[in-house]
């Protein structure tokens, strides 16, 4: 996580038994009249990982995937039907690791919005945006602490209307915006 120190691959040790793995998601840019705005999911319920979260859209790379692009746009497709032909790829940003053991690739790509979105309810609850400018605002983001396996981990939240954005994609939007700004994650 960016900034925040911590014992991240001790704590997968303990809680991991197997390799990590490889996975992509899309930071999908939408590029709207009044500026850019960030497209998130919200989870399914009844999924058995992070149900109810936010996320990007994207998962887990599958061997016919021939990048970390490709899967996250696959990946993105499969669960709001944003078409591979709406997305110019602009950048990637540092693999992200997280505490259930998946190396995951953000795909930063601006949306062009003019498609019919299609929610896979199977994975995904809902799709909402959020205006670039304020993920960006470095006063929205809370740094938080908790216990896991008697270790602390730090993780990012960043509250918004009746969402809380916060772990991994979190930290994937601080990282964005220390990309975009050149700060700090505090800055």
């Amino acid at each position: 996580m960016p900034g925040i120190p911590g014992d991240l691959p001790r704590l997968l040790r303990r809680i991991r038994l197997g390799r990590i793995v490889p996975a992509a998601v899309l930071v999908p840019l939408l590029d709207r009249p009044d500026g850019l705005s960030v497209l998130l999911t919200r989870r399914a319920d009844h999924l058995t990982h992070h149900a109810g979260q936010i996320s990007f859209p994207g998962g887990r790379l599958e061997p016919t995937d021939e990048s970390a692009a490709h899967g996250a746009l696959r990946e993105s497709e499969e669960e709001i039907g944003l078409p591979a032909s709406h997305v110019e790829i602009v950048g990637y940003l540092d693999n992200y690791i997280t505490i259930t053991g998946y190396s995951v690739t953000p795909v930063v790509g601006i949306v062009r919005p003019d498609f019919d979105m299609r929610i896979d309810q199977t994975e995904v609850a809902e799709a909402f945006e959020v205006p670039l400018a304020y993920l960006l605002d470095p006063a929205k983001v809370r740094r938080r602490d908790k216990k896991l396996f008697g270790i602390h981990v730090a993780y990012y939240e960043i509250p918004y209307r009746d969402y809380n954005i916060w772990g991994a994609t979190a930290g994937m939007l601080v990282s964005l915006r220390m990309a975009l700004t050149g700060e700090g994650p505090n800055a």
